[in-house]
This record gives structure tokens, sequence and C-alpha cells, in this order.
């Protein structure tokens, strides 16, 4: 039934809405932490929104969420010819309740004409991409070039390539080809996708959609930090003019792991070159958001 599926579909959201917010508050505290653990903090978002239980624990800061369900009022049937006590009022009652519109059947269908619409959007805009890299020209093994791209990026789940602009400079290829073999061996290409599911099931909530662009962000600076990880400050400034050439304005297409991703995400890359992480307190704040919804599965009802 499609008001039952949508129900646990909200109550999935709701729940993880408080872990998404437990989340947030912790990343004040992870400004200078190796970005791999943001990426973790959000990966248990993720799950949340996938699992039809909830995660609650006694020592926990969260919130009891409760199933929402649709309300369903069953009038008892009257037997006998004599009513009884209280009986009018019991009537009146429940005339009044079942006067009342029931919005959820009408709230289910959007939410399916939500998604069928981003699967729509998605499917148009990765069959434009796929039409640019027809006429690519392998270069090496999975990788290949064309004119017709601006910014390097990932396309593919199951058999990954890597496209390249042609009129990339031999040594910023090199480094940009680094960058995007990290997020193949990440497995960016898969949990990107993945990550898109989510937000089609979850599109009206507004922190799921912040959630995703979060991760995707975090995915690219964790690329980073591998490529710059044990280099010096002459390599990460070239590192940086490369991001400047090549990944200014540059949006990612959803299903695809982009070296570009616009102007606010190439400051946050910029900075994050020169910046010193610190571990020490990455773990204590991975060991919070892990200790915020631990505890006992109860089922949804």
């Amino acid at each position: 039934d499609l008001d039952v599926v949508f129900s646990l579909v909200l109550t999935m959201s709701l729940s993880a809405s408080w872990i998404a917010a437990a989340v947030l508050v912790l990343r004040l505290c992870l400004k200078r932490a190796p970005k791999w653990v943001n990426v973790l903090l959000w990966g248990i978002v993720a799950v949340r929104l996938v699992l039809p239980v909830s995660i609650e624990s006694p020592l926990s800061l969260l919130p009891r969420t409760e199933a929402i369900l649709p309300a369903v009022t069953a009038q008892p049937i009257q037997t006998g010819t004599a009513p009884a006590v209280g009986s009018a009022a019991a009537i009146a009652s429940g005339a009044a309740v079942n006067s009342q519109p029931n919005w959820l059947p009408v709230l289910a269908w959007v939410w399916l004409v939500g998604i069928a619409v981003l699967l729509l959007y998605t499917w148009i805009s990765t069959q434009r991409l796929r039409r640019k890299v027809r006429e690519a020209v392998r270069l090496q093994g999975n990788i290949y070039e064309t004119e017709h791209i601006d910014s390097p990026f990932v396309l593919g789940v199951l058999r990954p390539r890597i496209y390249l602009p042609y009129h990339m400079d031999s040594r910023d290829r090199e480094q940009v080809i680094a960058h995007e073999q990290a997020h193949l061996r990440r497995r960016d290409h898969v949990w990107k996708p993945l990550g898109f599911l989510l937000l089609t099931i979850h599109w009206f909530n507004p922190l799921v959609w912040w959630m995703v662009r979060e991760a995707s962000r975090n995915l690219e600076l964790c690329c980073d930090d591998e490529v710059v990880r044990a280099k010096d400050a002459g390599f990460r400034r070239r590192y940086g003019e490369i991001l400047l050439h090549t990944a200014a304005g540059c949006r990612a297409p959803a299903l695809s792991t982009y070296f570009g991703g616009g102007k606010k995400l190439l400051k946050g890359r910029l900075a994050n070159l020169f910046q010193k992480k610190k571990n020490s307190a990455a773990a204590v704040c991975v060991v919070l958001a892990l200790a915020l919804p631990a505890g006992s599965l109860v089922a949804c009802e």
C-alpha cells in the first residue's frame, strides 16, 4: 500500500533528521579534522535513512521518534435496538473525525511524482553527458580525452571511466588523474549514485539535500588530501593552480564525480590544501557521533 510505504519513509526521514542535526553540531569541532571523518558521519545518517527501525538508547541525546502512520478511524457497529449510554456523543465525535480530510494519500502521490521527476531529470542530464563523451579517445587504460568537456570527471558505476579535456597540460594531467583514481579506489563512483538514490527517496526533506551536497563536497576534499599527502608547499600551490584553472565554475552531475564543483566548493578545497589536520579531535567526535544514536533497535510501528 502506497500510504503505508510513504508513512515508513516519513518515519525514517524524521529520525535521520535528528541525527543530521547532531552531525551539524559535531561538525563545529571537525573543521581541522581529516575529511574522511565527515564522510563517516554522513554515512551514519545515510544508514538511518534506509533502516526501517528506530535507533534509540537511554543515554542518547536524540529524542524518541514515533512512527508516522496514517490515522485510521474505525466506527464500531451498533447492535440491538437500545442505544448504549453515551453513544450519541461517540457518534458525533466519530462524525467530526471522519469529516476531516485525509491528506496522506495525496501526499503519497506527490512524493511518488517527485521521485519520478528527479529520476527523469537525472536520466536526461546523464544522457547529455554521455553524448558529450561519445567520441572520446582512449589515452591509456580507462582514461579518455575529449574536446567537449571543460573539467575532468569519472562516469560509470560498473565500468567507470576517467574523462579529461584535450587542452590539459601534461603536468596538470598527472595530478588530475591521481585525483580521479583516488575516487575510484575509494569507490566514490558507487557511493555518489547511492547518495542520490537516498535523495530521490527523501526529496521532501531539506536536510537530506544538504547532507548529499556536503557529502559530495567531502568526497572531493578526501581525494585532494590523498593527492597532496606528504607533499611540500610547492606541490600544493601547483595543485591549487590546477583547481583554479580546471575546476572553477564547473557543476557536478548527480551520478558522476567531477573535478569541479562551483566557486564555493573551490574556495573550501583551496583552503583545505594548506590546513593542518588534527586526528585526536576527530577521533573524539567520531566516538560521540556513534554514541548518540547507539542503543536498542526498535521496529517502527
